[in-house]
């Protein structure tokens, strides 16, 4: 039975990149790929908060490594992917979970935050999907996962740029199948519910808000990050070999109201 499960699921000798793998859904999201057996390398912008993560991975046996990189900025993307690839190699499971969380209402977004959102939320994913999703299907076996939201599929709670990017982001989940998947490269999209994260805080600030996005689930509370970690290791392995182009959404029913 163990072999079995192992096979279906396991990630020995298998290496991934999760960005935004510092915390929240990231940081969930890395340690139970490192636990399942893969190599990880997390990305993100503060050091000792990543410096944490890879204790904590090192601390369970997983090999585990970090490069710090401001991923808004696409100079600080390509300086990182440099470092990815000289220090660890190309990897087969790639998480893009990084993301700026910036709401204002709509007639009050400005420029600057739009640039900055999208560039963080749409432009990197891109960038590193293009650097390491071709070299994944000339070796015929890879997998991305892209963290979206449901911002991506309905408006609430001054969606502006941040829904924008998240929607553009499921849409080139489907770009990135579409074109690599036939070379065994399977490409995904995971949609988180309302979690409490470090992104989240000032929606988890206000108790009636967070009453009332729990009241709309099915199973009676918001997410954990830790939700997200059976899922990560789903769409990161063999198990989800024809799984392809979609996005799960992991929100307790939230979005099924």
């Amino acid at each position: 039975m163990t072999s079995y499960l192992d096979d279906l699921f396991g990630l020995t000798g298998r290496s991934a990149v999760v960005t935004g793998g510092s915390s929240g859904i990231g940081r969930e999201i890395a340690l139970a790929l490192g636990r399942a057996g893969a190599r990880v390398t997390v990305v993100a912008r503060r050091p000792e908060p990543i410096a944490q993560v890879v204790a904590e991975l090192r601390r369970s046996g997983v090999e585990a490594g970090a490069v710090t990189a401001d991923l808004a900025d696409r100079a600080a993307v390509r300086t990182a992917l440099t470092e990815i690839i000289s220090r660890y190699g190309e990897p087969d499971i790639l998480v893009n979970s990084a993301a700026v969380n910036l709401r204002p209402p709509l007639d009050e977004l400005t420029e600057d935050v739009w640039d900055l959102t999208l560039s963080a939320n749409l432009t990197s994913p891109f960038l590193l999907g293009q650097a390491f999703g071709p070299a994944m299907a000339r070796r015929g076996w890879g997998r991305i996962i892209n963290i979206v939201s449901q911002q991506a599929f309905r408006a609430y709670g001054n969606s502006g740029a941040y829904g924008a990017a998240k929607a553009g982001l499921v849409g080139l989940t489907r770009s990135q199948a579409e074109a690599w998947s036939p070379h065994g490269v399977c490409c995904n999209a995971i949609a988180p519910g309302v979690v409490h994260t470090p992104l989240t805080e000032p929606v988890f600030a206000d108790p009636t808000k967070v009453a009332a996005h729990a009241a709309r689930t099915m199973i009676g509370r918001n997410g954990l990050p830790a939700d997200f970690a059976g899922c990560a290791v789903f769409l990161a392995s063999a198990a989800s070999q024809a799984v392809t182009g979609q996005t799960l959404f992991v929100d307790g029913g939230y979005s099924a109201t």
